[in-house]
């Protein structure tokens, strides 16, 4: 695994990827301790739940977990790593919050916010009361 510092963001890269230009998506943790994030980035490629992540280089900010639309096996290995490390906010009354996964093509055309659709979220693989596996 290599660490590279460059334009704010901190990566975490294996030497085998097979992201896909435009497969490629991520799903994101907003975060607010730099270190603990960090940690979590790197665990993520160490213990090949995903093949690159990053975040930005700050005490708060957005990391970034990066796999194929298609590969459900890693949607699955990201999930399970999400609710492992509690990174999955719920509401008030216990249900998980029915995060999106965003395509890089999303990304490079300015999709933020409002402009921003996904047709890949969690409700797609979790039941997001029981927190249960649907697929």
């Amino acid at each position: 695994m290599k660490q590279l510092k460059q334009f704010g963001w901190v990566y975490y890269l294996t030497d085998h990827t097979n992201l896909d230009l435009h497969k490629t998506g991520k799903w994101m943790y907003f975060f607010n301790d730099g270190i603990f994030v960090s940690k979590l980035c790197e665990d993520a490629v160490r213990n090949h739940i995903v093949v690159e992540s990053k975040h930005t280089d700050g005490e708060e900010g957005v990391a970034c977990f990066y796999l194929n639309y298609d590969d459900i096996d890693a949607h699955k290995r990201t999930i399970n790593f999400f609710l492992d490390n509690n990174l999955i906010r719920r509401t008030k009354a216990g249900k998980l919050y029915d995060i999106s996964f965003k395509f890089d093509d999303q990304t490079r055309a300015g999709e933020y916010g409002d402009a921003f659709h996904s047709d890949i979220k969690l409700s797609k693989f979790i039941n997001l009361s029981s927190g249960e596996w649907i697929l």
